[in-house]
């Protein structure tokens, strides 16, 4: 087959060299460029998260603000809580498929839909959050570019998107460095901080705000508990991304679990030791949050100044929250397979392109998180209190459904072991409290669900709960397709009488006797004795050449019967169809009709935008028909203008 080596040379430029599937374990991650990948979205989150709680504590004033390091610290904790459930997945569901498949395993049917439509949604906002967020990172060291928002994350959009179509080992080296640049920027800042906070080392003391705010609106009472449970569910952006791994360990060299397990902690370590520092020096300096400059940018500044370690702050800062979005790059794809794989995502998402990547899943990642930046015009403040809802919903339903798995391995004796639907299960010490655990887990993470859908409801949080139940109505309507189709598929009780017969026909269309009518004509005489060539005639004179040049092949031509048609109108299409009908809906009824087309094919892409396209627009009309068999007969042109 012809190849169009100009596109071909593009692509290969761009993506690189096809990878042959031998080297899928080539290509997998070690735990440093898995960190990186998995781990961008969780730790990424400290430059916003502490921010998201004290821009709802401000309402009641700057004094309030000292509250941010208690809701911090239980953030902190729900976060260690979800970690160690999240390991266990790892443990026991070493294939992948996180909240999916052990709702699938444990649940049904229905909850690991509700958790699989969460988590799509909330990668797709992890992607326009992470971009947005990066903008604000940009546009706060440098202002003159803020008209520029827009455009600056629908580019980052795209990058990453290039990146990731370029393999998961080579976005894993090309993302490590600005994730740990970023975690070890801001840590010599937390260092510095605390080294300054404590007075050692004869270090000035920290800077404390003076500004005081008074209260936008006073809240006492259930207020005050309302604005409380707001700015928690603030905090726990900070959550988003920690399932990351659970869902992609296939994607870690082997021993794929334990990998994935110890990277799980690391990042759990990393990202809580960010957390836990921005938020207490934050506090302790009184920061107070503004549109102009974000929390981290001002407590950067004010504990080293505009030195060489703030820009690197700021820069990777920016560099991370934009790449941040690589993990959903690596989980929207992966989940989309396993749905895929179950039929309720279209089975195309299961393919992987030339670098060992679903190329499919990454491209409609891109294109929806582009489209709600578009709409949210790159702000992520606005698109938080849609952040983190689906992800609070699926860590609920992932942990009870980690719940049951402990309840059916207690059961389980010594040298015991149970296969379920997806993994094998044995006798495990210590079970009892590890089910307590995600007992707690599923209680929590389901509250603060609660609370997100409650608090943020009014801000835009019915949308991703309207989202989600028409994701699994979108599920189940692609299921039963797949059902309906097997169904029509099956050979279940097939006898050979059922299959419809094949009409002794031909009917080649032609626009006029050429070369490649010719071809068609020959290739039709191959398999059928009734070969009947049909061309629709506008005027006399269209019909006199025609017929001129069909005696001019008469060896060709002989027992084939033409059938010209008069016709008066432009659309040429018309009388050809309802010919085709009539043979195969009154000569042949129940049999199949074959319709052979001859078909341009120029070799070059440019020309076929030359032709009017009348074959393409016959095969399309000719589709419709159950009992239509249609056969190109192609002719390659040298198309070269």
């Amino acid at each position: 087959m012809q190849k169009n080596t100009v596109l071909a040379n593009i692509k290969e430029f761009l993506i690189g060299k096809p990878f042959p599937t031998s080297m899928d374990v080539h290509e997998r991650l070690d735990k440093v460029r898995a960190l990186a990948v998995f781990a961008s979205d969780p730790i990424s989150s400290n430059a916003y998260a502490t921010e998201a709680i004290m821009s709802v504590l401000i309402v009641l004033g700057s004094q309030a603000l000292h509250l941010t390091l208690p809701l911090g610290l239980a953030v902190a904790g729900l976060v260690l809580m979800v970690i160690f459930s999240y390991i266990q997945t790892i443990l026991h569901y070493p294939d992948g498929g996180g909240a999916y498949t052990v709702a699938k395993d444990n649940l049904g049917k229905f909850p690991s839909l509700i958790a699989a439509a969460a988590l799509l949604t909330d990668y797709i906002l992890t992607v326009s959050v992470s971009v947005s967020a990066g903008v604000r990172a940009v546009t706060s060291a440098f202002p003159e570019v803020f008209p520029y928002r827009i455009e600056l994350a629908i580019f980052a959009i795209f990058f990453i998107t290039w990146v990731n179509l370029r393999g998961v080992r080579e976005s894993g080296a090309i993302f490590a460095v600005p994730t740990y640049a970023f975690a070890g920027g801001v840590l010599v800042t937390i260092a510095a901080g605390l080294v300054r906070n404590a007075g050692l080392f004869g270090a000035a003391p920290l800077p404390v705000l003076e500004q005081h705010l008074p209260a936008t609106n006073p809240a006492e009472g259930f207020l005050f508990i309302w604005v409380l449970l707001r700015a928690f569910a603030g905090g726990c952006t900070a959550l988003t991304g920690i399932e990351a791994i659970s869902n992609g360990v296939q994607a870690f060299k082997p021993p794929e679990a334990k990998n994935a397990a110890i990277t799980m902690v690391v990042m759990g370590s990393m990202a809580m030791s960010l957390f836990v520092g921005i938020t207490y020096l934050s506090t302790h300096m009184s920061l107070i949050p503004n549109e102009a400059e974000s929390v981290l940018s001002q407590m950067t500044r004010a504990i080293v100044g505009r030195n060489f370690l703030y820009y690197w702050v700021q820069i990777f800062t920016a560099t991370i929250l934009f790449l941040a979005a690589n993990t959903a790059y690596q989980d929207f794809p992966r989940l989309s397979f396993f749905l895929a794989r179950d039929n309720f995502m279209p089975r195309w998402m299961q393919t992987r392109g030339d670098r060992l990547v679903f190329s499919y899943g990454i491209f409609v990642l891109a294109l929806i998180s582009s489209v709600i930046v578009i709409i949210f015009q790159a702000d992520e403040i606005a698109m938080l209190p849609l952040y983190a809802l689906g992800v609070m919903l699926s860590f609920s339903i992932s942990q009870s459904g980690m719940f049951r798995l402990m309840g059916r391995i207690a059961h389980l004796k010594p040298g015991q072991t149970l296969r379920t639907l997806v993994t094998e299960i044995h006798y495990e010490r210590g079970v009892r409290w590890k089910q307590a655990m995600n007992a707690v887990g599923a209680t929590v993470t389901f509250l603060v669900f609660i609370v997100l859908a409650v608090t943020k409801f009014h801000d835009g949080a019915w949308i991703v709960i309207l989202i989600i139940p028409l994701l699994i109505l979108m599920f189940h309507s692609i299921n039963q397709h797949y059902h309906r189709v097997s169904v029509a598929l099956s050979t279940k009780g097939l006898e050979p009488k059922d299959l419809s017969a094949i009409a002794n026909v031909v009917i080649v269309p032609v626009a006029d006797v050429h070369r490649g009518s010719l071809r068609a004509i020959t290739y039709a005489r191959r398999f059928a004795k009734d070969v009947r060539v049909i061309c629709v005639t506008t005027s006399p004179e269209v019909k006199e050449r025609l017929l001129r040049r069909w005696k001019r092949f008469s060896k060709i031509t002989r027992r084939v019967k033409l059938i010209t048609i008069d016709y008066d109108y432009r659309d040429v299409l018309t009388p050809v169809v309802e010919y085709i009908e009539q043979v195969n809906n009154i000569e042949f009824p129940d049999q199949i009709t074959t319709v052979v087309i001859p078909a341009f094919i120029p070799t070059y892409t440019i020309g076929r935008f030359l032709h009017n396209q009348t074959a393409r627009r016959l095969r399309d009309q000719l589709r419709n028909y159950k009992d239509i068999v249609i056969i190109d007969v192609p002719i390659h042109i040298d198309s070269k203008i």
